[in-house]
């Protein structure tokens, strides 16, 4: 029985912890290159809202033609909706604050607070309700022996962590995003064009929030609720600061988070504690590592400031 409780905590924490890694490797991009970026929530809640509202249009035009067609590759046109509304979000955030050089919390809180009135619009002119969409037929599938199964966005989500860490610190373009997120002035005075390597980060963030919101959407769920990434990309946020800007921090902050949801949802099914408190166990332990922690973490030296040419 302990066994099983274990394997059953362990599946959870790896569920809970995908669209915490995908963000805060989103994030990482972001924040490398000197873009602070915490617009994660708002842009996982608009990739979630792509991905379940592209899967169910799929479904629907193919269905009205042929009531028998085989619709497995529905789910997958809704990760790609997903990955280009976030990268479009993503595009936003960095057309504002780089062009534009607007302060990047004001225009990150802008996207968070859009996250919250545009899908009500959306849903209501598609299903005739602000608060969720229609359940697709098709979510993604689930991977793995009997009793461990997993969404194919679980196993990517930590395949990419060495894949950001290659990019990052063995290419060209990783050492490019480095050192406009340090040095601008200095990138700048080699050749280096720190707007396009900054609009590249942005994008790069919104493309893997995004991710992280179809995962939530069809990958544990099969519909769109409002506001269903519940504080995920603040998280994801603090994973990254807890994880010192770097892929393997920010996949051990995240796998330390996501267990402590899972421990929060395993409370809550057991009903040992009060719902309200087991919903603010992640955001309490989380507050607790990182009150102690925050003030050693260094962050790249140009984040949050235009660069003027």
């Amino acid at each position: 029985m302990d066994g099983l409780i274990l394997m059953s905590l362990a599946a959870s924490a790896l569920r809970a912890t995908t669209p915490l890694l995908l963000a805060s490797l989103g994030g990482l991009f972001s924040e490398r290159s000197g873009v602070v970026n915490i617009a994660l929530e708002g842009i996982m809640i608009f990739g979630a809202l792509g991905a379940a509202i592209g899967t169910f249009l799929v479904e629907r035009q193919v269905l009205a033609a042929n009531p028998d067609a085989s619709l497995w590759y529905a789910p997958w046109v809704g990760v790609l909706t997903a990955m280009m509304v976030g990268g479009f979000v993503g595009w936003i955030h960095a057309v504002v604050s780089i062009r534009y050089k607007a302060d990047q919390i004001i225009s990150a809180t802008a996207i968070n607070l859009m996250a919250i009135g545009i899908p009500a619009v959306i849903l209501t002119g598609l299903f005739d309700n602000s608060t969720r969409s229609a359940p697709v037929q098709n979510r993604l599938p689930q991977w793995g022996i009997d009793g461990f199964t997993f969404s194919p966005l679980v196993y990517l989500a930590f395949v990419l962590v060495p894949i950001a860490w290659y990019v990052l610190y063995r290419t060209p373009f990783g050492l490019r995003l480095r050192s406009v997120g340090e040095h601008p002035e200095a990138a700048d005075s080699v050749g280096i064009d720190v707007r396009r390597m900054r609009y590249s980060g942005v994008v790069i963030s919104g493309v893997l929030a995004g991710l992280g919101g179809a995962y939530l959407a069809i990958g544990n769920l099969n519909l769109f609720v409002a506001e269903m990434a519940g504080g995920r990309g603040f998280i994801a946020l603090a994973a990254l600061i807890f994880g010192k800007w770097t892929p393997i921090g920010s996949l051990g902050a995240c796998l330390l988070f996501g267990t402590f949801e899972a421990v929060g949802t395993l409370l809550g099914g057991g009903q040992l504690l009060p719902p309200s408190l087991v919903q603010a166990v992640p955001f309490i332990l989380t507050m607790l590592v990182l009150a102690g922690f925050v003030g050693r973490a260094v962050p790249p030296r140009a984040i949050g400031k235009p660069f003027e040419k």
